[in-house]
């Protein structure tokens, strides 16, 4: 509309004009009008315009960044039980780890972790769902990068000083088989790898470390509030390779001592309360070809189900692309007389970055104070590691 009034009014002045330079005077001016009017429509119209909703899902955060990511032990088992005399097979998810980590502005290293993890709840609680799916809380806590030198802290439920290291730096394979410590069949159960408390985590070239103040039940039990455990790992890194991620392709040669002092310490099932102090030496050595590794593990002050003191030996084989041979040895011996041994062979066969394939045989034994078998156990196991 503002176009054809502009129009006319040009038509009509252009008549009241007789000399050629004051009509080409006029139509200059009337050009300049023409723009600022179609600038002037051009901005009212974009800002009357009505933008669509967006089609995919929206996620807002008070955090620059989320990264989501999940590890998924799937697998089969057929087992012989020559004490019990029979043969079972089933079908296992061993885990499903969901997690989620908010890191912060301000420092893109410090973060928010929360990892969740079903299982099957076999004998945990009573009740009609006593042997549902479940989903349990395995990490929640807040990691702040460099608040001493070379020194960053886990605050919440967090990792404690010894599987976690163990699980990345010398057995990669937790999937099939527990890390010696925490090992139910041929192992001393002596702890797990998550609990509420705080853990200094320590990174140089040749020294690293983890020193943690926690409730010392673990995740999986009830804290009673009578008593607290300090953990430590302290781990000399011969070849300088503290800072970095422990990879089959990296040559790194490490040393550790670990452990932990536990106040007014009880098991679940165990009715006694006391004092319970363990400590370990763990050396491990690895190149692309292969890998070795061995510990040592002993208890000073224990109850009767964690008195005693063991060994493990475990190692890896990679000469054939695309395949890796495994290996594990170990023996538990407790003060009462009762003894349990285990080995594992494998191989395993990764798929991609994000699956891995792997077969292996098991063997647990058990023997009472009389030498006489209470566990003897035959398994072959199948396995599909899953990580994303």
């Amino acid at each position: 509309m503002k176009k054809i009034v502009l129009s006319a009014v040009a038509v009509a002045a252009m008549t009241s004009f007789g000399s050629a330079s004051e009509l080409s005077e006029l139509k200059a001016q009337m050009q300049i009008m023409a723009d600022k009017i179609a600038e002037l429509e051009a901005k009212q119209a974009k800002a009357e315009e009505v933008k669509p909703a967006p089609t995919g899902t929206l996620i807002k955060s008070k955090v620059p960044v989320i990264e989501f990511s999940g590890t998924h032990y799937l697998g089969f088992v057929n087992t012989d039980d020559n004490v019990a005399d029979e043969t079972t097979n089933r079908f296992e998810t061993r885990r499903n780890y969901i997690q989620a980590k908010a890191y912060f502005k301000e420092n893109p290293k410090d973060y928010l972790r929360i990892t969740l993890d079903t299982f099957q709840n076999t004998g945990e609680t009573t009740g009609a769902d006593s042997d549902s799916w479940e989903v349990r809380l395995k990490y929640a806590y807040l990691y702040l990068d460099e608040i001493l030198p070379y020194t960053g802290v886990e605050i919440g439920q967090a990792h404690r000083p010894w599987i976690d290291y163990e699980e990345h730096n010398s057995w990669f394979y937790r999937s099939v088989s527990k890390v010696f410590v925490e090992d139910k069949g041929h192992g001393p159960d002596y702890t797990n790898s998550a609990d509420l408390g705080i853990n200094f985590k320590t990174k140089t070239p040749y020294f690293s470390s983890e020193l943690g103040l926690f409730n010392g039940a673990g995740y999986h039990y009830i804290e009673d509030g009578e008593g607290l455990s300090g953990e430590w790992r302290l781990t000399g890194h011969i070849l300088g390779t503290g800072e970095e991620k422990a990879k089959a392709d990296l040559q790194y040669a490490n040393v550790s001592f670990f452990g932990q002092l536990n106040s007014d310490f009880a098991k679940k099932g165990d009715p006694i309360s006391k004092d319970f102090d363990w400590y370990g030496v763990h050396g491990v050595y690895n190149q692309p070809e292969f890998l070795l590794a061995a510990q040592y593990v002993k208890t000073q002050d224990a109850a009767v189900k964690q008195d005693g003191k063991g060994y493990s030996f475990n190692g890896e084989l990679r000469l054939i692309p695309g395949f890796d041979i495994i290996g594990l040895y170990s023996k538990y011996n407790f003060a009462s007389g009762i003894d349990r041994e285990g080995w594992l062979a494998g191989i395993a066969y990764p798929y991609n970055k994000n699956v891995k394939f792997i077969a292996n045989y098991l063997s647990e034994e058990e023997t009472d104070a009389a030498k006489i078998k209470t566990v003897d156990k035959d398994s072959i196991m199948l396995t599909a590691e899953v990580n994303w």
